[in-house]
């Protein structure tokens, strides 16, 4: 695990990332005290299939009727 100043994590940000997609771990460190840690992302294994949950949803037939008079009562008119 590498551990960089502050100043050369913005200095050299591209490489660092390059680094990190090779899987290493780069901890930033201010003033000698580790302060943030940049690791790979884990890539999803499997593709995600749209339209899972297809039928488990539903709207209301009333849905966009309009609102009762007790409203009224909430926004004071």
């Amino acid at each position: 695990m590498a551990q960089v100043n502050v100043h050369e994590a913005k200095t050299h940000f591209s490489r660092l990332l390059r680094r990190v997609e090779g899987g290493e771990v780069v901890t930033i460190s201010r003033g000698g005290k580790p302060v943030a840690r940049l690791v790979p992302l884990e890539q999803r294994k499997e593709k995600r299939e749209l339209g899972g949950d297809e039928g488990e949803g539903w709207i209301a037939e009333d849905f966009d009727a309009p609102l009762p008079d007790l409203i009224r009562d909430f926004e004071g008119e």
